[in-house]
């Protein structure tokens, strides 16, 4: 009796653990709501669960950082993420990009926009910063690619800009509220990408009819997604083999990859993000430039080392291209 029972517990013990070492919490980054997000990822995540006999349920946060934190701490060991914000589960929740998104058109990536109401008189650049704080500003995310980082380096640090000293109140939000309250001149400009706009004309075409593009950046590598290093290396083969053969035959997977706006995905690794960091490097070069507080020689040598950082960089890039 003593034996089956210890056998009994042993059983359940392994079963409980084999369990859990099946499960994946999949991360989907805060660009609109998660009602919104839900609806175009569970599709993706059924079929996921359905195809690899692994657990796979979806892990929403209010933020970039609910997602980056929850990779941290082994509650994310997937995510789907921007460039910026992979680069940040990089650096500090132990993630590993292994593949990148397609656009559904093939193109190789996407573009950041700031965006006015269609109605309004702001017809350039340069009308928007004119810098007496009358107009409010709404900007993405601080974990986002197209929200926050490439418009702060292209638009406001390429100029010498803060956002702060220039409009009468600045906030951040999400792309999808962002959009939302330029169509409602709730703010009379924000941030926003091609590939949230396009959302925008399916979930509420009338409020998307409302906004007119005031400025687009250049190209940004598309989406990767992320795993944990440390992921048992059976299961990054069973994942691998469902990323990239999902959508490349199959219609129905085809739909689903075309309603998330996408291809079928592409293998692509941490390299992906050096550009990403070129343009937080350049931001803190300009951000130091700009620093009256700190003392000429300290300021000199700090830039001489970014500057060297960021050369080194050039050539990574260089080099990964080739």
């Amino acid at each position: 009796m003593r034996v089956k029972l210890v056998a009994g517990l042993l059983a359940g013990v392994l079963g409980v653990t084999g369990a859990h070492a099946q499960e994946i919490n999949f991360g989907v980054i805060a660009t609109e709501s998660s009602s919104n997000l839900r609806a175009i990822w569970q599709p993706f995540l059924d079929d996921m669960q359905k195809k690899t006999g692994l657990q796979v349920k979806a892990f929403f946060a209010s933020d970039y950082a609910g997602v980056i934190e929850g990779m941290r701490f082994n509650k994310v060991q997937m995510a789907w993420y921007g460039n910026k914000s992979a680069m940040e589960a990089v650096d500090r929740a132990n993630g590993q990009v292994f593949a990148q998104s397609v656009d559904k058109s093939g193109a190789a990536g996407y573009w950041s926009h700031i965006i006015v109401h269609r109605d309004s008189p702001i017809k350039s650049l340069d009308d928007l910063l004119k810098c007496d704080k009358t107009f409010d500003y709404g900007n993405g995310d601080p974990n986002s690619t197209s929200g926050f980082l490439v418009p702060m380096t292209f638009v406001f640090g390429a100029k010498k800009i803060d956002p702060k000293n220039c409009f009468k109140t600045v906030r951040s939000a999400n792309h999808e509220a962002n959009a939302l309250a330029v169509a409602n001149k709730l703010v009379h400009a924000a941030s926003n990408n091609n590939e949230n706009l396009e959302r925008l004309k399916l979930t509420n075409a009338a409020k998307a009819a409302e906004i007119r593009v005031l400025w687009t950046s250049p190209l940004i590598p598309s989406d990767p997604l992320v795993w944990r290093k440390d992921l048992d290396p059976a299961l990054k083969t069973k994942i691998s083999d469902f990323i990239f053969s999902y959508g490349t035959s199959d219609e129905a997977e085809k739909k689903t990859l075309a309603a998330l706006g996408w291809a079928p995905f592409r293998k692509s690794d941490d390299k992906q993000l050096l550009p990403i960091r070129q343009m937080e490097l350049s931001r803190s070069i300009q951000r130091v430039e700009a620093d009256d507080t700190i003392p000429a020689d300290k300021k000199s040598a700090d830039l001489v080392t970014m500057q060297a950082d960021f050369d080194a960089l050039t050539k990574q890039i260089s080099a990964s291209s080739n």
